[in-house]
């Protein structure tokens, strides 16, 4: 962050010239061009001075913007092909999320990774085909437009059984794909 270039735009937002923040934050003129000019540094009881005087604080001047996306195309889809799956990471760096989702493709006959227990939950939808949820010995049919809502506290992976092709929308939180 350049804490310079920050306090200027705030004293320009405000119509405020550097004689007037100097009166204000009782600040020399000098000193406050040489900080818009990152020629020197303040104080953490400077910095506030100053912001109190531009009529904000320091938790608010180091907010960050947030310029996250919210929306995805296929443009942003990371793809990983395996003989027996493709899974499709539709949301980038959501290992950083709360939530992890996936787009599951098996073939006739395939079959997905295994998840070992952990703390989470998962939930699942299937778009296409029907598969089979299988959890430690139980068996679970999961057929198009249905879904699954487990705790992961088995060992589990998903079996497509069928002759056509499934697609499933699959969720972990925490992440775990």
């Amino acid at each position: 962050m350049d804490i310079g270039d920050r306090i200027k735009h705030l004293r320009k937002q405000k119509g405020l010239t550097l004689e007037e923040l100097a009166a204000r934050s009782e600040l020399t003129k000098g000193f406050l061009s040489q900080l818009e000019r990152n020629l020197t540094s303040p104080s953490i009881a400077t910095l506030d001075d100053i912001l109190e005087a531009l009529g904000t604080s320091l938790s608010e001047f180091f907010k960050e913007d947030s310029d996250e996306r919210i929306v995805f195309g296929a443009s942003d889809f990371y793809i990983a092909e395996k003989d027996d799956h493709t899974i499709k990471w539709i949301v980038p760096n959501a290992q950083k999320r709360a939530m992890e989702p996936i787009l599951l493709e098996l073939p006739p006959e395939g079959r997905s990774f295994d998840m070992a227990p952990n703390n989470g939950e998962e939930f699942a939808y299937v778009l296409e085909g029907s598969v089979t949820l299988c959890c430690d010995d139980k068996r679970y049919t999961v057929r198009k437009n249905e879904t699954f809502y487990m705790k992961c506290n088995s060992f589990h992976h998903l079996e497509n059984e069928k002759k056509t092709p499934a697609k499933v929308l699959w969720v972990s939180n925490p992440p775990l794909f």
